[in-house]
């Protein structure tokens, strides 16, 4: 009987420490940015520095463009690479989602307030929101493996 209890309780903490490391990755990672043919064209990753988070372009996957710079951008981001890129910038956790950061489109050059976030349904989807005062479009990214 001893031995059926031990059992139950391995299985049940092996569970509770998968789910809770399921959890835990969130929103960091490695995210393919999905265009709306649903082609991947990038991959960003998500990471935390200084208490905030932030995602970088870790690589275009069109080899041809690889060498593109942000031509649009303002300021310092001024015809930086895009690969390397900070297009995610200083969002804090609020709940269940990151809020009051900064989105950067590099083909555009603008920036945008926005909020991100794991899909309920499904972890390896990241809502990614960018707002211009009322208005906002949500982008899907697919978590890259």
């Amino acid at each position: 009987m001893k031995t059926k209890f031990n059992l139950l309780n391995l299985l049940l903490f092996g569970f509770i420490l998968i789910s809770s490391g399921i959890q835990a990755q969130g929103v960091f990672g490695k995210w393919n940015v999905v265009n709306d043919a649903g082609r991947v064209n990038s991959i960003v990753e998500i990471y935390e520095k200084n208490g905030a988070v932030h995602g970088k372009v870790l690589r275009i996957t069109k080899e041809e463009h690889r060498d593109r710079k942000c031509t649009e951008c303002q300021g310092e981001l001024k015809d930086r690479p895009i690969e390397g890129l900070n297009v995610i910038r200083d969002f804090v956790k609020e709940g269940d989602e990151y809020v009051d950061g900064t989105l950067i489109d590099p083909k555009s050059g603008k920036e945008y307030d926005g909020k991100i976030w794991v899909d309920d349904n499904n972890p390896d989807k990241l809502n990614v929101r960018g707002y211009i005062a009322f208005f906002y479009k949500t982008k899907v990214w697919e978590r890259a493996e």
